[in-house]
C-alpha cells in the first residue's frame, strides 16, 4: 500500500501532519511533508485524533469540463483550453464531515474528481517542470449548486458555499494514469465511473497552464474536473468518491438552516 499522508487534530485542538500507519496510528511530522517535514517521536493512537482534509491550501483552482463526456452532458463543447475557476478554502471539509445543503439552492450536485497537491512554488513552468511541482494526489468532490450556476452565468456562488469541497482522506505520492474514479450515492452501483487518463488536459498540462496565470504555492490544490454522470444530492444522502490507489472520500448531506 502506498504511504498515506494525513492532517489530523487532537481533542485539544492541535493540528498535525503525519504518516498514517497500517494500524491507523499516525507518525507525526514536524512540518507539512511537501515542506520537508520529518518524522518526530510523537505517535498518535487511532482513538486520539480526528482526520481533517489533508492540506490547508491558499487557493483551490478547479478545472471545468475536462472530460469530453461530461462537457457533452452539460450541453457544451469541450473547451479549447482549460476552463478555470476558484473554490474558496473555506469550502473545504474532510472525509466524514457533513456537506450542508444551502437553503438558497434547490439542486445541489456531486462531482467526483482527482485533486493535485502542489509541493513547490510554480510560476511559468513547462509541462515537464510542472510534473515535478505535483507533490501528491487526493480525492475531491466539487459540490455545485447547479441551479445557481445556471442562474448566475458564472460559478462563484454555486461552487463556493462552505462544505462544498470535501477533500481527502489522505494524500499519496503517485497514482496510475489508468486509475478508475467512481462516485456512489447511497448504494453500491456507481453513478460516475471513468479512468482519469480520459481527461482532456492531463495534470502536468494543467499545472503548467495555471502557472502561466498565477503562482501556485506549496499546499495549493488543483481539482482536475469530473467525468460523465453528475447528479443531484439530497439531505440524508451518503456520497462516496473512490479512486484506485488512493482510497475513498465519504460524506453525508444535511440541510443547512436558513438564517
Amino acid at each position: 500500500m502506498a504511504q498515506r499522508y494525513v492532517r489530523v487534530q487532537n481533542p485539544e485542538g492541535q493540528i498535525y501532519y503525519g504518516l498514517l500507519q497500517l494500524s491507523f496510528k499516525v507518525q507525526v511530522l514536524d512540518a507539512p511533508p511537501w515542506l520537508q517535514g520529518q518524522s518526530t517521536d510523537l505517535i498518535l493512537e487511532p482513538e486520539s485524533y480526528h482526520i481533517l482534509a489533508p492540506c490547508a491550501p491558499s487557493k483551490i483552482v478547479a478545472v471545468g469540463k475536462n472530460y469530453a463526456d461530461h462537457a457533452a452532458e452539460m450541453g457544451t463543447e469541450v473547451p479549447t483550453e482549460p476552463l478555470l475557476f476558484f473554490k474558496p478554502p473555506t469550502s473545504i471539509i474532510g472525509s466524514g464531515a457533513e456537506i450542508q445543503y444551502p437553503p438558497q439552492s434547490q439542486r445541489v450536485d456531486y462531482e467526483g474528481e482527482l485533486a493535485l497537491v502542489i509541493g513547490d512554488r510554480a510560476f511559468e513552468c513547462t509541462p515537464q517542470e510542472a510534473q515535478t511541482k505535483i507533490w501528491g494526489y487526493t480525492i475531491a468532490n466539487d459540490v455545485t449548486a447547479r441551479d445557481l450556476q445556471k442562474r448566475d452565468h458564472q460559478w462563484t456562488r454555486a461552487k463556493g458555499f462552505d462544505t462544498f469541497c470535501p477533500l481527502g482522506p489522505w494524500i499519496v505520492r503517485e497514482v496510475s494514469p489508468a486509475a478508475r474514479l467512481q462516485t456512489f450515492v447511497n448504494e453500491d452501483t456507481p453513478v460516475q465511473s471513468a479512468c482519469i487518463d480520459q481527461m482532456v488536459f492531463p495534470p502536468d498540462f494543467l499545472v503548467s497552464y495555471i502557472s502561466q496565470v498565477m503562482t501556485l504555492l506549496p499546499g495549493d490544490v488543483i481539482l482536475t474536473g469530473t467525468p460523465l454522470g453528475v447528479g443531484p444530492l439530497h439531505p440524508g444522502d451518503h456520497v462516496r468518491v473512490e479512486i484506485e490507489g488512493i482510497g475513498r472520500l465519504e460524506n453525508t448531506v444535511t440541510a443547512r438552516q436558513a438564517v
